[in-house]
């Protein structure tokens, strides 16, 4: 598995792994106690009087507000794709492998894993007619307007090897440039466009749930921020809540 393509995403790998696990267990320790109370003779039980309802307790008043976050987990990250130029500043005119090609040229060592097969090496497949063709990492783009300036904005995919990983991309036209104002990597069971946001929906070691992550366009940062990170329940339970779907190599 590739590591992330920065050495400073990594305290946002280490921070979003620690949230996700703790998210898991607490929706176990739901689960056990829903059904630790389902023992009883399915005779009805009268509830008590309503509580009343109150507001949000504050906890730790006396502690000091932070002023700065603890880690840099690259909230805001965008870049200019260097090599690649935008005809006319038609973004359909950018080719889709020239850009992954690009940006494994900005950080080869990203993308090579000794024997095995990597995106790097499938990457001579791309263009190639029959078979070959179709080893091509590089997922069909989509291309919507996401930033509402009006021009279409780029969506691109590509499988991430040695294992079962997903790049999702973002990229936009500005000052006659390419440039990259989302990413991502995870094992992905779906993506989806909405308005001006990317969905992407990713496999949870919990069963009958899934992560569910929302980037959306701010216009003042001018990039594609995660506004939503969620733990849904899908109604499907493939596996159980001690066994995994799979290596997961999110950089959360």
């Amino acid at each position: 598995m590739p590591p992330a393509r920065r050495a400073s995403r990594t305290p946002r790998a280490d921070t979003a792994r620690a949230r996700r696990t703790a998210r898991a267990v607490a929706v176990v320790a739901l689960l056990v106690a829903a059904a630790a109370g389902c023992g009883d003779a399915g005779d009805l039980v009268g509830a008590g009087s309503t509580p009343t309802a109150t507001g949000p307790d504050r906890l730790w008043p006396q502690l000091t507000p932070a002023a700065s976050p603890a880690f840099t987990i690259d909230e805001v990250d965008t870049e200019v794709v260097k090599g690649v130029s935008v005809p006319g500043d038609d973004i359909r005119a950018v080719d889709p492998v020239a850009v992954v090609r690009a940006e494994i040229r900005s950080a080869p060592g990203d993308y090579s894993a000794g024997g095995y097969v990597t995106t790097a090496r499938l990457m001579d497949d791309c263009g190639r007619s029959g078979a070959a063709g179709k080893k091509c990492p590089v997922l069909r783009p989509y291309y919507r307007d996401l930033t509402g300036d009006g021009r279409e904005d780029l969506t691109l995919g590509f499988r991430q090897l040695p294992g079962s990983i997903t790049a999702v991309r973002v990229y936009t036209v500005e000052k006659h440039r390419l440039v990259q104002v989302m990413h991502w990597e995870d094992a992905v069971s779906g993506v989806e466009l909405a308005g001006r946001s990317v969905i992407i929906r990713s496999p949870s070691e919990v069963a009958g749930y899934e992560y569910r992550l929302q980037w959306t366009w701010d216009p003042e940062q001018k990039a594609m921020l995660l506004t939503h990170d969620e733990m849904l329940r899908t109604g499907k339970s493939t596996h159980g809540p001690g066994s995994s779907p799979g290596p997961s190599a999110s950089t959360r």
